[in-house]
């Protein structure tokens, strides 16, 4: 084990000469010795950990598996298992990795603006959810759910958008686990981004989802205790608060600034819009709102804010610190932040444990991403769309689920060479996903959303996000005008959708025409210089308006209790048919039906 040399009198910082000279940073690249671990030490480390979550997995799968336990566990799965297992999910590595990167970037306000609302955010999801579990109790995706609610257009346009998230989403995650057993060993990244796609996908093959939520304790458990350890071990090995004042001059005016403009409007207001499309689109959550018991939804979401909130903004504030000491990250990749800052200050054992805690971090949300493939791929490709519901073999299933979790693997090792940021990907993805929120969220409470206008109105809506966001399209004139308009439209969209699950319709409504009106004033000629921003206000926007305005003169009244007979389990062999009120079978025919 090769520790950094202490601080002194002539040298305080020796982090910010050592990763600022560039021979320096090829010794940390290449040279063997200044490694934190040796190839033994990391193998057995991982050996340790994913031998231990496979033992796990091993002692609670079933001789004689079963569809929908595989996907979701029965449907009832308690308060602290649901808790820890949601906490885990959210928490990623690349949340910890993001979150110091928005620091380093922004300043003291980057991690508050990373981890505060992400923690918001998955508060707002309980009252959603609540509705959610109360159409669907048995359902396994929200997609089965739109295939019942208006037809397969919907369900495979949701279940697409999870596919291309949850592949991205394990993309990162692999990214993440070969940064750091390249920093922190003799291996190279691909070597890295191999260990940990072969352990993740070694114990949550065996057993699906049940593996993931009972590893995710065992891991958010271990995570919680680290942090508590680690970051202030760090801060106080780095100089703190000593360092802080020294290391003022490195900051710009808005860095030191902790109610920086720039971090709002670059990192906060855009992570405002992509984590509640997240928390709407994003199947990894919706698989946990259908695995916990309905009565624990409300304390399973609020235990889960209060977690991930304290865990990513205080591991955030590692790259807060780097700022603060002038350190460079090698080859200018914010994704080396915690783990050069950890092998510079951590003694041996305290550096074994930060790397299980990384390792956890993106184990637990890896394999939830490979449970969201498996159970989409399994009811929503083959259950619904090949095989029938009626004609549906459950083994088959559960086939077809280990085989899409191989090749997702597969397919995220192969793009993990590609080294991505991993912050651009959070916020590019749930920006996409704000073209389904409206829509999603409007299907279960408005009885007259069809399936022509939530189709439309999500094309349409990724049609104008996509050149706003890649600046395909010049911002300028009349333009821009148009873009700014619809953005301060979603300004007042996003905040009435939080504001509708917790007190309402009216209540959200002055909510979200307020937010608007007096947003309008500040934002025109001022919104077209942040096309991230932009570009995830006008996604919910377009997709708003339009599946409004085709909707609210739709004759359709659909009866929601169709998707609770109709979305359930595929292992009892039975198929209810909707109880259809006498006289109103027209009304009532769910969207196959029509077709």
């Amino acid at each position: 084990m090769r520790r950094a040399e202490p601080c002194t009198a002539e040298d305080p910082c020796p982090i910010r000469c050592r990763f600022s000279n560039s021979s320096i940073l090829r010794r940390w690249s290449v040279n063997p010795e200044a490694v934190g671990f040796s190839a033994l030490t990391i193998v057995l480390l991982l050996v340790l950990f994913y031998g231990g979550t496979f033992f796990v997995s091993t002692r609670i799968g079933k001789k004689n598996e079963n569809a929908d336990g595989y996907m979701t566990a029965g449907n009832k799965i308690g308060f602290g298992i649901s808790a820890a297992s949601m906490t885990a999910t959210w928490i990623w590595a690349s949340s910890m990795y993001a979150s110091a990167s928005s620091g380093y970037t922004y300043g003291i306000s980057g991690p508050i603006h990373y981890g505060l609302w992400g923690a918001l955010m998955i508060l707002f999801i309980y009252p959603f959810g609540k509705r959610i579990r109360k159409v669907a109790p048995k359902a396994h995706t929200l997609a089965e759910v739109m295939y019942v609610r208006h037809g397969r257009s919907s369900q495979l346009m949701l279940a697409g958008s999870n596919v291309v998230g949850s592949v991205i989403s394990l993309m990162s995650n692999f990214i993440a686990g070969g940064v750091l057993i390249s920093m922190l060993s003799p291996f190279n990244f691909i070597q890295g981004v191999f260990a940990v796609a072969g352990g993740v996908l070694l114990y949550t093959l065996w057993s699906g989802f049940r593996a993931s939520v009972l590893t995710d304790f065992m891991q958010v458990i271990a995570m919680l205790g680290a942090v508590a350890i680690i970051v202030p071990f760090i801060f106080f090995a780095a100089g703190f608060p000593a360092a802080f004042e020294t290391g003022a001059a490195n900051l710009t005016a808005q860095q030191s600034n902790f109610f920086s403009s720039e971090a709002f409007l670059n990192q906060g207001a855009p992570y405002i819009a992509a984590v509640l499309a997240y928390a709407i689109g994003n199947q990894t959550i919706a698989q946990r709102l259908f695995a916990v018991r309905e009565d624990l939804i409300k304390p399973t979401f609020i235990t889960a804010t209060i977690g991930y909130g304290a865990m990513v903004i205080g591991v955030g504030m590692l790259g807060v610190l780097a700022l603060y000491l002038g350190f460079t990250p090698t080859g200018g990749d914010l994704n080396n932040i915690i783990p050069e800052m950890a092998a510079s200050y951590l003694p041996g054992i305290l550096l074994a444990l930060f790397f299980i805690m990384i390792i956890g971090a993106l184990s637990s949300t890896a394999d939830s991403d490979l449970s969201a493939l498996s159970s989409i791929m399994m009811a929503d490709i083959y259950g619904q769309n090949i095989a029938g519901k009626k004609k549906a073999n459950p083994k088959t299933m559960l086939l077809v689920g280990r085989l899409t979790m191989v090749a997702a693997t597969a397919l995220a090792v192969a793009l993990a060479s590609m080294q991505m940021n991993i912050l651009d990907l959070l916020v590019f993805v749930g920006a996409l996903w704000g073209a389904l929120v409206f829509p999603v969220l409007a299907s279960f409470y408005w009885k007259k959303v069809t399936n022509k206008a939530f189709t439309v109105s999500v094309i349409a809506a990724l049609a104008v996000f996509i050149p706003v966001r890649f600046d395909l399209i010049p911002m300028t004139g009349i333009t821009a005008v148009l873009i700014e308009l619809l953005a301060i439209l979603g300004i007042g969209i996003v905040l009435g959708l939080m504001a509708f699950g917790f007190f309402g319709l009216r209540p959200a409504m002055v909510i979200g025409i307020g937010a608007s009106v007096v947003a309008a004033p500040f934002c025109f000629g001022f919104l077209r210089d942040y096309t991230t921003l932009s570009a995830s206000l006008v996604a919910y926007s377009v997709s708003t308006i339009i599946c409004y305005l085709m909707s609210f003169r739709s004759t359709q009244n659909f009866d929601f209790a169709v998707i609770a007979e109709r979305a359930g389990d595929f292992d009892t062999g039975e198929q209810p048919v909707a109880a259809v009120p006498a006289g109103s079978r027209n009304s009532t025919r769910t969207a196959q039906e029509r077709e």
